[in-house]
């Protein structure tokens, strides 16, 4: 039948379902499936004949899901307040208590309940539980008694791990510090104790996100850590107030600020896991223990195997790169933190929110065996993926020195700290799009069933990373070290996505990979000229007006220069991706 568009919505603007590859001249025919007859007499053989039977005509059309397009621009605005709140609270740490031995501390004792939580299920929650979810939507009871079962399981699991690591707090910390630079262990291992029961809470926040997701709810799961960040902005001012001089190590676990900092990262994390709760109790599903292993769950295991593999070689290679990063100069850890924090900071916003819209949408085609429509959504979010990150990235990496003085210069902070940061920004800027491309990837495998791929890429990527890692380590200074470990993590991912599009070459065929190259090569082209736009600019400012006010300056003339400059040559080439976002902006001007 033929389906009308809506009144003033041009071909192309639903993105990402608008891929150009796609379309065709008679796109605005389509076909409305009729409902599935549950019941009814059906033939034995050919020819036999049936009973007359009246269909009934449905009362009310079905619900249909939230668009792409929504819901991924609704997620792209929580994710950036999202990761601007996470980013803010860890610079305003960084005012009060400088980039030094005890944040240095602090950021190894809050990794800690991250990697057991990946190596326990957080992993598996996050990149395998969606296709599932989705998959036993189609039982009888629309997948309530699996979920049931699936959360029973996952709480108890993440309950016995948190209170066996928890108490295990010293050795994990000793696992991550290398005692021969100037870390402090005993100052890890006391906000280890206090950090380390957030454990629960955050595979809790990934079981239950996973559960939203698969009902197309996106919304709050991508607003909780907000709500996270705002209790921990409380906590560091709390922390500022309290006696004693934060820039001084702290000899006792009792000690106030200790205490403060410990205890209100632990309140933001419960916070972030019970702000879910009303959300998924609006969507219908109730919880209550259920407990056995059904054939689902088998299945489920069998897959989480390979992720609880892939998390286990993964943080063997995120020891390592701590151990180094402890073993250099003091401040090398929570340089290289708050660094990765700003590295992740565009994927995060356009990646992320591209991924989680994209995830269900792909398991539904990989379900129905459409791998057509799995290469399309593949290869259009890595073209989109492509024109939105790359010139970022080519700004990042001229204007990395000016980021870190003007964001972290400030307060305590120092200006040669600041510097190393901006630097470590700079020299790994041009991993971001690999990084972004490796993570789609990975979510195609998990939407076909298949962990063992991405387990068996990240062992090759660790048995890269590693030997780097310790060669890094080696042959540069204690002061730059840190340098070396973030263009080694960039370097992995390149070799993580050249790997990823020849295995998925390999499983479904034809990937439409020049088209991709393509995008590729003319974003390059663009983002090179934005960033000769960005240093050219760069070189107007006056190093009479000082480093964090000549910083910032410098920042927003190169940024705003590259960007626009990037984008224009992209607009100018008369990139098909781009079309429908020149088309909404091309309507909001009018409408202004």
């Amino acid at each position: 039948m033929f389906i009308p568009r809506e009144r003033g919505m041009p071909p192309g603007v639903r993105w990402p379902a608008a891929d150009p590859d796609v379309l065709r001249p008679y796109d605005e025919l389509a076909t409305r499936m009729m409902p599935r007859i549950l019941d009814g007499p059906r033939p034995s053989e050919i020819g036999e004949r049936l009973p007359p039977m009246q269909l009934e005509r449905p009362k009310e059309e079905p619900a249909k899901g939230p668009s792409l397009a929504k819901a991924s621009s609704r997620m792209a605005i929580a994710t950036l307040t999202s990761r601007i709140t996470g980013f803010a609270w860890k610079v305003m740490l960084a005012w009060v208590a400088t980039l030094g031995v005890l944040y240095d501390s602090f950021t190894v004792a809050n990794t800690l309940p991250l990697i057991i939580n990946e190596l326990l299920l957080g992993g598996v929650l996050t990149s395998v539980v969606v296709p599932l979810l989705v998959r036993s939507q189609d039982d009888r009871d629309g997948g309530e008694a699996y979920t049931q079962r699936l959360l029973t399981m996952a709480v108890t699991i993440l309950g016995i791990g948190t209170v066996v690591s928890t108490a295990l707090a010293p050795w994990l910390t000793s696992l991550l510090m290398d005692e021969t630079g100037e870390a402090n262990a005993q100052l890890a291992t006391w906000f280890a104790y206090l950090l380390l029961p957030g454990l629960l809470c955050y595979g809790l926040f990934a079981v239950l996100s996973a559960i939203l997701n698969a009902k197309q709810i996106f919304g709050p799961a991508q607003w909780a850590p907000v709500v996270n960040n705002l209790v921990i902005f409380a906590t560091i001012a709390a922390f500022a107030l309290v006696p004693g001089d934060p820039t001084i190590i702290p000899t006792e676990m009792s000690d106030p600020k200790v205490l403060v900092l410990g205890v209100g990262v632990l309140a933001a994390m419960v916070a972030q896991s019970l702000f879910l709760v009303p959300a998924l109790r609006r969507s219908g599903f109730r919880f209550r223990w259920r407990w056995g292993i059904d054939q689902r769950l088998k299945e489920f295991g069998g897959l989480a195997l390979w992720i609880l593999g892939y998390v286990a070689v993964s943080q063997i290679g995120m020891v390592v790169n701590t151990r180094v990063l402890t073993g250099g100069a003091a401040g090398g850890t929570s340089i290289y933190s708050n660094a990765w924090l700003l590295f992740q900071l565009p994927y995060g916003v356009i990646g992320v929110s591209l991924l989680t819209a994209l995830m269900p949408k792909m398991s539904r085609a990989a379900a129905d065996s459409d791998f057509r429509a799995l290469i399309s959504d593949l290869s259009y979010g890595s073209r989109l993926t492509t024109l939105l990150l790359l010139p970022v990235s080519a700004v990042m990496a001229v204007a990395g020195t000016s980021i870190g003085v003007a964001l972290f210069a400030l307060g305590e902070g120092s200006v040669a700290d600041a510097e190393r940061l901006g630097q470590a920004l700079a020299v790994s800027a041009f991993g971001l799009l690999p990084y972004a491309l490796v993570m789609l990837q990975m979510r195609v495998f998990y939407a076909m069933k298949d962990s063992r791929t991405p387990t068996l890429i990240m062992v090759v990527m660790t048995a890269v990373k590693i030997p780097l890692l310790y060669l890094a380590s080696a042959i540069l200074h204690p002061v730059n070290v840190v340098l070396g470990v973030m263009m080694v993590n960039s370097l992995v991912f390149v070799v993580g996505a050249v790997l990823g599009q020849v295995w998925l070459w390999v499983k479904l065929g034809n990937l439409r990979s020049k088209r991709v190259l393509g995008v590729i090569l003319f974003t390059v082209v663009a983002s090179g000229l934005g960033a000769l736009a960005a240093v050219l600019v760069g070189m107007l400012v006056p190093d009479a007006a000082g480093p964090v006010l000549g910083s910032w300056i410098k920042l927003i003339l190169q940024g705003v220069v590259g960007i626009a400059v990037s984008f224009g040559v992209l607009i100018a080439l008369k990139v098909d991706e781009l079309t429908p976002v020149t088309r909404r902006i091309t309507r909001l001007v009018r409408r202004a």
